[in-house]
């Protein structure tokens, strides 16, 4: 016998008396026990014990054998208490079923699986915190290598991104084919050195006003008409139709009158008129085109040769010629449909709005214009430009169907690797993306038919507190946390500093893997951010083993410690092994016999004397 009587009730502990003298009550922490009377059945966990009394915190009731957490009346003090039996433990840490997975074992019951529920998991964002070295990459890939060899379900329509920042998970993920040959993997990246490796590539014409705004790190709001502007002149320039010719030749006329009745010097007026033609031109409007006078032509650069009164020598019949192209009856011409541009397309269209809409005339915003041209030219001139497609245009459930698909099948697992790239740069990428899953995932004829689940390792590089939303009135991922559900959108979160992350997106988590966690502010964000974590909970994720984590939320029945599986292949997420290089090192470069170390050591000082 270990429990004898209550002794008494206090708020939600009851402190029971203890009647073992063995020292076998040391093993009781955690343990959960069964309050007993002829119509209840309550559940708690031992969280305190001495010689004399344990101390049993209340957790939830059986009901009609099943759990359901909370306890509305406190057990009689009669009631006989006792340790929990297998049916009943069942019932809180599960079964693996068609509805289930394996998560992993109890850390707490031996042999005894942790089985959630696959909706109540994965239909709901999940948060994976951890400090480095605490088993989250291993930990992830066990978890997804559980669901695509569960034995007692298939998982053919999974969409599983995940965002790598280091280039973890190929190795984990790269042979779930045989687990089932109608499984596949894609390795998408922005460094490809294998042939099974894709290039990534984002069509440039699905970026909106707002993807272009982040990627070229706009700041304040006056900046986003010139970059509309500057799309839709892309996208207009693009098309070679006579309605757009029409309308591109009455745009560059206005262009070049405004330019030449400006007050410029005659030799910065050329520069600037012969800067329109190089960024945008037509057949009417080139360095050769043919300009008719009486009785004789120029060609359009030969009218701007400036005379010795410093003065254009054609200015007569260069402004006859391009007042003819202006039509002041033409409306603001329709974007043509399935237009596609280049990034360095978008960049002559931008020149060209800051020539064509007189910005020159607006110190700070041709200067706040400015600031977007550099940053467009230097990801231009850059290896960031090969990630933007514009060859051609793709609509976005092209682009979605594309990139997951692997040699005409399904990939179910598509790993975006970005560890090739600076921060700034894979945050944007990681937004655009985002993006494009959720705007496709709300436009399917039947919601949520296609789950997407984000996972986005080291999240606090992506998932922050920006000004996106007060630049454009939303974060992509706040959006996804608070909507994301009802359209099949789930994030996957994964940190080991979720004080980092955005505040909206951690309250939007419904489940959480938390391993283990020493850093102060983190485990007091984690405290403040969810108030229904006890302090049980918070002292057990500081003193966890590598592999363990406690898990809690609406997939679990209470908050357990799980320990997760090795995954088999592991991913690419283990510390360096300083011995084992300090030696090989020391064995191949450097080794030398006891005769001639000291020949070596006088080389080595001769060579710093010089």
């Amino acid at each position: 016998m270990i429990f004898g009587r209550i002794l008494y009730i206090s708020d939600n502990i009851a402190h029971v008396e203890n009647i073992s003298k063995d020292t076998i009550t040391a093993d009781l922490m955690n343990i959960h026990v069964i309050f007993e009377d002829k119509d209840q059945r309550i559940l708690g966990e031992i969280v305190e014990l001495n010689s004399t009394e344990i101390k049993i915190r209340f957790l939830g009731e059986y009901v009609n054998n099943k759990y359901i957490n909370g306890v509305i009346r406190k057990p009689l003090l009669s009631s006989k208490i006792r340790i929990i039996n297998g049916e009943e433990l069942l019932e809180i840490v599960g079964t693996l079923s068609d509805k289930s997975i394996e998560l992993g074992t109890s850390a707490t019951y031996k042999g005894f699986q942790i089985c959630p529920n696959i909706n109540s998991l994965f239909s709901n964002h999940l948060a994976i915190f951890g400090n480095s070295g605490s088993g989250k990459s291993c930990g992830v890939s066990r978890i997804v290598q559980n669901i695509f060899s569960n034995p007692k379900t298939t998982s053919i329509n999974a969409n599983m991104f995940f965002f790598d920042a280091y280039g973890e998970y190929k190795n984990a993920f790269g042979s779930i084919n045989k687990i089932n040959p109608e499984y596949n993997y894609k390795f998408v990246t922005t460094n490809p050195t294998e042939d099974t490796d894709y290039l990534l590539k984002i069509p440039v014409n699905l970026l909106t006003l707002d993807d272009i705004a982040l990627l070229l790190q706009a700041s304040t709001h006056s900046q986003l008409p010139i970059l509309e502007r500057s799309i839709k002149y892309a996208k207009i320039f693009a098309s070679d139709s006579d309605e757009v010719i029409k309308y591109k030749n009455h745009l560059i006329a206005k262009a070049l009158i405004a330019i030449l009745f400006s007050n410029m010097t005659t030799s910065y007026k050329k520069n600037e008129i012969f800067k329109v033609i190089e960024i945008c031109h037509t057949r009417e409007f080139n360095f050769d085109s043919v300009i008719p006078g009486l009785g004789y032509t120029r060609s359009f650069s030969e009218c701007f040769e400036i005379d010795s009164n410093g003065n254009f020598g054609e200015s007569v019949l260069i402004t006859e010629y391009i007042l003819k192209h202006i039509d002041e009856s033409i409306e603001e011409i329709k974007v043509p449909e399935q237009s596609f541009y280049t990034l360095k397309g978008l960049a002559n269209a931008l020149e060209f709005t800051l020539i064509s809409e007189g910005f020159q005339g607006n110190q700070m915003m041709y200067n706040e214009a400015m600031i977007l041209q550099v940053r467009l030219n230097t990801i231009i001139s850059s290896k960031v430009n090969n990630y933007f497609d514009g060859s051609k245009y793709t609509s976005v459930d092209e682009f979605i169907k594309e990139l997951t698909k692997k040699d005409n099948n399904k990939a179910q697992i598509v790993n975006i690797n970005l560890e090739d790239i600076d921060d700034a740069y894979a945050k944007v990428i990681v937004k655009i993306m985002s993006k494009l899953l959720f705007d496709y995932a709300k436009n399917l004829k039947s919601r949520a038919s296609e789950p997407f689940h984000l996972f986005l390792e080291e999240a606090h590089r992506y998932i922050q507190a920006d000004t996106d939303t007060f630049l454009l009135g939303y974060n992509i991922f706040d959006r996804i946390a608070k909507e994301g559900r009802k359209y099949g959108v789930i994030l996957d979160i994964i940190s080991q500093r979720p004080v980092e992350i955005s505040d909206t997106v951690i309250a939007q988590c419904s489940n959480f893997l938390i391993f283990k966690m020493t850093h102060p502010k983190d485990i007091k964000y984690i405290e403040e951010m969810l108030p229904n974590i006890s302090s049980d909970v918070i002292e057990k994720m500081k003193v966890l083993q590598p592999g363990n984590c406690v898990v809690f939320g609406s997939a679990f029945k209470i908050p357990m410690i799980c320990k997760l599986d090795m995954p088999n292949p592991m991913p690419y997420s283990t510390n360096c092994n300083v011995s084992s290089c300090w030696s090989d090192a020391g064995s191949t470069k450097y080794a030398t016999t006891e005769g001639n170390a000291s020949a070596v050591l006088q080389s080595n000082l001769n060579v710093n004397n010089m």
